[in-house]
């Protein structure tokens, strides 16, 4: 071998570096390629969601960089959903509420049909696997499928995935409740007395005159020791303090108009023949039965049943309204936690905030105001902001908005108010609200911070439980083994104002008929007493006579002694009567 020649290490040096190369080359070429086509189907994707999403919501890519960041916690965050960008998800841009915020309330609208109960669903669902307790109304009877597992499907497992949620079919704890006896859940009732004048008023749909009317009815009652359990209570005292024997007791604290207490009366009597009634009696319910966790330590969803009261939706949203302010009243302060006690979904808020008087609207604006400091969450759910009084709005720190509708003027007017209350954002959320699919939400939630995050178009969750209703044999299964069952069932009370009423009425018409009997009774021994005492004169001028001519017989000495010992007998009998 020459100096000239290269060893064989060189050569093999070489080679491997020339091999090297070619597989360097060859992983370099299929990159490109593999990134060629990425960036062709990137393009075409875009093209066609460009042509598919709708021209008014474009996001930039900055903005979602911002979205990212407003939703990224600390603390334990209930999720729910992901940003849409340019009509297609963002399974890696999450929107989130922070479990420790759900205590500022919130609220979840939309016009019917796009998915507000599914999004309730949802987020009912994570706060009880969260380990916290939730109490929700259940209008139409669809929320009741969170007690059953959800059912998989192609279209349902395609749409979690683009979001990046890992669907699970899953039954969350239940306990079923109903209004009084109607319906299937364990019975909830209240006392009229605990129920109050001012809630009650709203019920009725008595103006501000009337209200106070019946305020002075349960001051008189509440002062006089009659308790009001049920409506017909209520009745009892109304017509008692209308009648003779009642006016004069309340003259002193006021007095009651025949034409108000005629409104009052035919308002109950209208009110019970509806079958509210059976809502107002003994137990009462005690609010902590709904502040129970599972075996597991998930929190137990609270469903109060209400399809068979449609027909009284004020009732029912007032009762629910009587629940928050128990809770209030019952439980201490806790302020700040990293999870709330209770998250309450009040469904079908609108009808709570109807025709209400001044004086009930500042009950619901002091409760949701400071039930906060009790551990307490509440999110209104109902179609438009607008359906929910300023001074509530302003308490609530999130809000999960779906489709709104502008078909009329007053849909526009309404669509209008909506876009005024969210933060300023780069959509045009005019236009974004009429154009939300199905299932899709304007979100904004307060942060941990205690700022609003930014405005995000997200698509929600699918709920891991049924979107069907639970089958009623499941729920009636469910209740039977309920230990609630038994101690909600009827307790009749004898200790109502009306049964007090009405001894005292029967014992006051026993004196009456006791006294018109002593009195004829007198009157009977007056009259006896002046006979006897003719006949004992008589008998006295007759004796003289037959003194004075012969002795009296023994037969005459017989009639004589049975006639004095009978009238003696009378008058005892007579005089026994009268004492």
């Amino acid at each position: 071998m020459t100096d000239t020649e290269p060893s064989a290490d060189a050569v093999a040096a070489a080679a491997k570096t020339a091999a090297d190369a070619r597989i360097a080359a060859d992983e370099a070429q299929r990159r490109a390629d593999e990134l060629a086509a990425a960036a062709a189907a990137a393009q075409e994707a875009a093209q066609q969601g460009a042509a598919e999403a709708p021209a008014a919501a474009p996001v930039a890519s900055e903005q979602a960089d911002a979205i990212r960041a407003g939703y990224t916690f600390d603390g334990l965050a209930l999720e729910i959903g992901a940003l849409v960008e340019n009509g297609e998800p963002r399974a890696d841009v999450p929107v989130r509420i922070p479990f420790a915020m759900l205590n500022r309330h919130g609220l979840v609208a939309g016009a019917t049909g796009t998915g507000k109960t599914k999004t309730l669903q949802v987020l009912a669902e994570q706060v009880s696997a969260g380990g916290v307790p939730v109490f929700a109304a259940d209008i139409k009877g669809d929320l009741s499928g969170i007690a059953t597992p959800g059912t998989p499907s192609e279209k349902l497992l395609a749409r979690t995935q683009s979001i990046g949620q890992d669907w699970q079919p899953l039954a969350a704890p239940a306990e079923f409740y109903s209004l009084g006896s109607k319906g299937v859940g364990v019975p909830i009732r209240a006392t009229v007395e605990s129920f109050g004048p001012i809630l009650l008023a709203k019920v009725l749909d008595l103006n501000a005159t009337q209200e106070s009317s019946l305020s002075l009815v349960f001051h008189y009652a509440r002062k006089t020791g009659l308790r009001l359990v049920t409506l017909e209570d209520l009745r009892a005292v109304v017509a008692h303090l209308d009648s003779d024997e009642g006016k004069p007791e309340l003259k002193a604290i006021g007095g009651l108009s025949s034409a108000t207490v005629g409104v009052i009366l035919r308002e109950l009597v209208t009110f019970a023949d509806t079958g509210a009634d059976a809502f107002f009696g003994e137990p009462a319910f005690d609010v902590t039965d709904i502040l129970r966790t599972s075996e597991s330590g998930a929190g137990v969803v609270s469903l109060l049943e209400v399809p068979g009261v449609q027909d009284q939706p004020e009732l029912f949203s007032t009762f629910l309204m009587y629940l928050l302010r128990e809770l209030f009243a019952t439980l201490p302060e806790v302020g700040d936690t990293d999870k709330p006690r209770l998250v309450f979904f009040f469904d079908e808020a609108h009808l709570l905030f109807k025709g209400a008087s001044k004086d009930f609207l500042e009950i619901v604006v002091q409760t949701v105001r400071l039930i906060r400091s009790k551990g307490v969450g509440i999110f209104f759910v109902t179609q438009t902001p607008k359906d929910v009084p300023d001074d509530v709005l302003a308490q609530l720190g999130s809000r999960v908005q779906h489709q709104l509708r502008a078909h009329t003027p007053q849909d526009a007017k309404a669509l209008k108010a909506t876009v005024s209350t969210y933060p300023h954002s780069g959509y045009d959320l005019g236009a974004v609200l009429t154009q939300l699919a199905t299932g899709e939400a304007i979100v904004t939630v307060m942060n941990e911070k205690g700022a609003p995050s930014p405005v995000a178009w997200t698509r929600v969750r699918a709920p891991q439980g049924s979107m069907e209703p639970t089958p009623a044999e499941t729920m009636h299964a469910a209740v039977a083994a309920s230990p609630l069952t038994a101690k909600y069932a009827p307790a009749p009370s004898g200790e109502g104002a009306a049964a007090v009423l009405g001894a005292r009425t029967k014992a006051a018409t026993e004196a009456v008929a006791a006294e018109a009997e002593r009195q004829r009774a007198a009157e009977e021994a007056e009259r006896l007493e002046k006979d006897l005492g003719r006949s004992r004169s008589t008998s006295t001028g007759t004796r003289r006579r037959t003194r004075t001519s012969t002795r009296m017989s023994p037969m005459d000495r017989a009639i004589n002694e049975a006639s004095r010992t009978a009238a003696r007998e009378i008058i005892k009998a007579i005089f026994k009567r009268k004492r």
